[in-house]
Order: C-alpha cells, then sequence, then structure tokens
C-alpha cells in the first residue's frame, strides 16, 4: 500500500495545486540567464526535464498534511497554498544537502543533484529552495492577517532550525559507539518529526482554530513522522530497492545508527558480534541483515513503529476532525506507516 492509493479527489486536487503553486516560485529562475540552473531545481523536484525522462515528485507528504489539516479545520485549503508550497520547498532544501553529506547517489530512483552537477552547484540548488521557500511563505497575506503571516514564518522556521539540529545530530552519532535508543528518538524527532509535526500545526493556525486543537494535530504529525521514520529505517535495510530506489546495502555500509541497527546492537548477539569487528561490505550487506534479522531487530522495530503510530491516531482522534479532509488525514497516515517505498 503507497500514500498514493490513499488518493481521494480531494488529496488530487490539492496535490495538483501545490504543483502548480511550486511551479510557480521555481519558475523565477526560468529565464535564458539561468534557465539550466531552473533545470537542476526542477529535476531535484521531481519533474520530467527531459522528453525522455520519467517524473518521480516524491509523496509531498508536508504539504498535503498541512493542507489536509487545514481543511479538516474548517480552512480554506486554497488560501494555505503558499505555505504548502514553503514546506515542500523546505524539505526539498534539506535532501539536496542530505544526499551531500551523505553522499547518497540515487534518490526516488533518479541520481542525486550532486552526482549529476557536482557537489558546489549543488548546494547552490539548496540555497535556492531555502530562500524560495522564505519568500513563498510571504504570499499567504493575501488571504491573513499580517500577525498570522509572521506567526507562520515562525513555524516554517522553528521546524527547519529543528531539521539542521536532527541532521546534525544524525551525522555525529555515526562516530559513536555507545548510543542509546533514548537519542535515537531526540534524532528523529529532529530529523524526521519537526517538519511534518510544524506542517500540521501551521494548517491547523491557518484554519483560526484555538491553540489547543493546534496542539493535538501537531502531536499527529510528530508519532507520525516518528512512526515514518521507523519505517524508512525498516526499507532501508529489508525494502525492495526497486519500490524504494535505495540500495538496502547503504545503511549497513555506512554504519548508520537506525533504529533497527540500535536494536540489534543492544541485544548483543550475533548481529552485534559482527558489527564490534568493521566494516560491512555491499556484498555481504545482505547476510548482515539476515543475522539482524534473526536477532529479532526487525520485528522489535515493526513493534515500535506502531506504537507511534498509534499514538498519533490517538491524538487525530481527540482533534475531532470527521469531515472528509480529517477522514484522508487517517487514511494518508496509515499508508505512510504501512508503504513499502
Amino acid at each position: 500500500m503507497t500514500a498514493a492509493s490513499t488518493h481521494s479527489a480531494l488529496t488530487d486536487s490539492m496535490l495538483a495545486a501545490v504543483e502548480t503553486e511550486l511551479r510557480k516560485h521555481v519558475g523565477r529562475f526560468d529565464s535564458p540567464a539561468t534557465r539550466p540552473f531552473h533545470e537542476m531545481l526542477a529535476y531535484h523536484l521531481g519533474w520530467a526535464t527531459s522528453a525522455d525522462e520519467a517524473a518521480s515528485p516524491g509523496k509531498r507528504i508536508r504539504p498535503l498534511l498541512l493542507l489536509l489539516t487545514n481543511a479538516a479545520c474548517g480552512g480554506e485549503w486554497q488560501h494555505a497554498l503558499p505555505a504548502a508550497a514553503a514546506f515542500e520547498l523546505i524539505h526539498n532544501f534539506s535532501l539536496v544537502h542530505d544526499d551531500i553529506q551523505d553522499a547518497s547517489e540515487t534518490r526516488r530512483g533518479r541520481v542525486t543533484v550532486w552526482r549529476r552537477w557536482g557537489a558546489p552547484m549543488a548546494i547552490n540548488v539548496g540555497d535556492a529552495l531555502f530562500v524560495l521557500s522564505s519568500s513563498a511563505i510571504l504570499d499567504l497575506g493575501e488571504h491573513h492577517a499580517a500577525d498570522i503571516v509572521v506567526e507562520a514564518a515562525r513555524v516554517l522556521h522553528d521546524g527547519t532550525l529543528e531539521i539542521t539540529r536532527g541532521q546534525y545530530l544524525d551525522l555525529a552519532y555515526e562516530d559513536r559507539a555507545d548510543l542509546a535508543i533514548e537519542e535515537y528518538w531526540t534524532m528523529i524527532a529532529g530529523k524526521t518529526a519537526a517538519l511534518l509535526a510544524a506542517s500540521a500545526r501551521l494548517g491547523a493556525l491557518l484554519a483560526g482554530v484555538e491553540p489547543a486543537v493546534q496542539e493535538l494535530y501537531r502531536l499527529f504529525a510528530h508519532h507520525l513522522g516518528l512512526a515514518f521514520q521507523v519505517q524508512d529505517d525498516i526499507l532501508g535495510i529489508w525494502g525492495d530497492e526497486a519500490l524504494t530506489g535505495k540500495s538496502t546495502a547503504s545503511d549497513l555500509v555506512a554504519r548508520k545508527k537506525s533504529l533497527p541497527i540500535l536494536l540489534g546492537l543492544e541485544k548483543g548477539e550475533g548481529f552485534a558480534k559482527r558489527w564490534a569487528e568493521g566494516s560491512i561490505t555491499e556484498a555481504e550487506a545482505p547476510r548482515v541483515a539476515e543475522m539482524l534479522a534473526a536477532d529479532g531487530a526487525r520485528e522489535r522495530a515493526d513493534s515500535a513503529g506502531r506504537e507511534q503510530m498509534q499514538k498519533a491516531m490517538d491524538h487525530l482522534a481527540r482533534a475531532g476532525a470527521v469531515n472528509e479532509a480529517g477522514q484522508e488525514l487517517g487514511r494518508l497516515a496509515r499508508a505512510l506507516v504501512d508503504r513499502k517505498a
């Protein structure tokens, strides 16, 4: 089951509107002097930039969460489109830079921007996406009061700051041999959950609901983000490469401190002993992944993800949205956690 399989007429309308909004902002670089640069941005955002290239836009989770939350709270979701675009742009800024930092060669089944055009140009692509995001959020002023626009910018920038904290921890943890499970949750709360939580909170804020309801939606998306990252960790080791577009050897080879790996180390059995011996090659990664599963790490990680998912759904239920958008939020959440790609 994929996120796409949950799409209704409402979510299809939202996703189409988000693409239009994104193209408007990225189109600022579509001029003769910078058209190749515009192509780089369009390529990373998953649009087809040549006749023989398939589109690969990703799930657009953050803008969809924002717009569905806004509609669930009774807002006019079309008026929240600048915020939805801002969150997708900032997310993609982080991905471009993450790919450079992690030396990732593919994303969504495509060669990464830094591998295609070089790291210096990719850094500039990320910087452009960052600035476009800050510019996009200001367009909320067309339909919202100035104090709401300022608060929206604060929510976006606070979420972005949390991403950088989470990314720092992710990188710093690679050299840690004594990492505790609690530290993993702190890291992914910043790296993955923060922007999801901020997008849902902003969707509620723009609908004008009271702070207590905004907090319920924020907590829903926070726990959904934790569950999403756990599933990502599982797919990173045991997923189908044809579906994920990512090597299942990369996390083991890079010695990433993902949840299954930490759980395997905590168990202290076959996997932990092999890990202590040193580097894992790409060729032996499948065998090491089998050792990790045999030590119960996959099952325990799946259980931890389900626990976070239950917390997310409990907060969504407390928020009380029973309209179509509220139901779509629940379906989207379940599809994200059950996904295979």
